[in-house]
């Protein structure tokens, strides 16, 4: 079957249909990776965007589960050079053709993906529709003119309720914008006690939790989408420490009163070299975001620029001046690596300690009873659902 991607410009790429058959629209974006195409397909921070991959043969190794970053895909449309239909890995429980139409995402192979890839770094993301039907470039091109990208990604994608994955050290909450599984994975093997919520938490319902630490994951879209969880973490800021990942990173920019702006095709890839100005060194990282802190707005908040993007120099990392609070731009639970940055996670943690040690007064012991008088206290409208229970 044959399918074709048209892109807002008039472009038109023909080649052959796999996945599902339909019709999807979405802002097309490309991704560097020569590995790791389950994880792409199944970061939430995908949603709404058809992928483009770079690397030309596409599903060689099939799909494991328990490679998935997440219960299940979110992007409107996935585009290859070659797919392999018969895939070669003891691993494989089915094919990236079985994934797709499991899951209704449209896919398309045989295109010059080389030629796609330049015209988006040369003109910038721009919408695209996917389609297995036979209709005309011209309606198309017109159904596509009428369509506006989705601006809810983050609903779509969090969590709908609060669960927990208990562990025997700091209770940190992970607040859902899209959360990748490798941020559990990080957190769970250092012990932590995690209690995952909505991306709507209220601060005082995070604090009803007693948390000895706060993380802002990953996650799709625009964050002034979210304004919600700008004013959730401005409020909580200086109270507990906080570490944000990419989203994260930058919704605490916006708290903390600097502005983000959307980039001309974004980073996407597990290739970015960005270098840590403290030290001097370059890391290797995963990335996957089409925004950006602005430099200039920086001056005049409690913010210092902590690492850059060797590439175009843009922010990769955030600290604050005054508040127990730090963010990176990048992916330090990278899945497949690289793993060069994962000590993150070890200075979060470290962080917690060290606010402890220096806040005696906010003791775990007098959060948890805080905590228990607020949910006494609590509205009827809560309806238990933020309750701690103590161990």
């Amino acid at each position: 079957m044959q399918a074709r991607l048209i892109l807002e410009d008039g472009t038109v790429f023909t080649g052959k249909a796999f996945g599902s058959e339909g019709e999807s629209i979405g802002e097309v974006v490309f991704n560097t990776g020569i590995t790791g195409y389950q994880e792409v397909l199944s970061d939430p921070s995908y949603c709404g965007q058809i992928v483009t991959m770079t690397y030309p043969l596409i599903g060689n190794y099939g799909i494991a589960r328990d490679d998935f970053e997440s219960i299940r895909p979110y992007i409107h449309g996935f585009v290859v050079r070659e797919h392999e239909m018969v895939p070669s890995n003891w691993r494989a429980e089915y094919s990236l053709d079985s994934l797709l139409k499991e899951y209704g995402i449209v896919g398309i192979s045989g295109i010059d993906t080389r030629m796609l890839t330049r015209r988006i770094r040369h003109h910038g993301v721009m919408k695209g529709i996917l389609t297995t039907s036979t209709k005309r470039v011209e309606e198309l091109l017109e159904q596509m003119k009428g369509a506006t990208l989705m601006t809810d990604q983050v609903p779509r994608v969090s969590t709908k309720s609060v669960y927990s994955s208990p562990g025997t050290k700091e209770r940190v909450v992970l607040v859902d914008f899209g959360s990748k599984s490798g941020i559990m994975r990080d957190l769970s093997k250092r012990g932590c006690d995690i209690v995952v919520v909505p991306h709507d938490t209220t601060a005082e319902q995070i604090r009803r939790l007693a948390p000895d630490g706060i993380l802002l994951s990953n996650g799709p879209g625009d964050p002034k989408d979210v304004a919600h969880a700008s004013k959730m973490i401005a409020e909580l800021l200086g109270e507990f420490p906080i570490f944000g990942i990419c989203l994260g990173h930058q919704l605490f920019a916006l708290a903390s009163g600097a502005d983000t702006e959307k980039l001309k095709f974004g980073h996407r890839g597990g290739n970015h070299p960005v270098k840590d100005l403290q030290t001097g060194r370059c890391y290797i990282t995963s990335q996957n975001h089409g925004y950006t802190v602005k430099e200039d707005s920086i001056a005049g908040t409690d913010l210092e620029v902590t690492h850059i993007n060797n590439n175009d120099r843009t922010i990769e990392g955030l600290r604050h001046k005054k508040y127990p609070a730090f963010s990176v731009q990048y992916h330090p639970e990278a899945a497949p690596g690289p793993f060069d940055s994962s000590y993150l996670f070890d200075d979060f943690i470290q962080m917690i300690r060290d606010h402890k040690e220096n806040n005696p007064q906010e003791s775990r012991q007098a959060r948890i009873a805080a905590a228990y008088q607020a949910q006494k206290a609590a509205t009827a409208a809560s309806k238990g659902e933020f309750s701690y229970a103590q161990k």
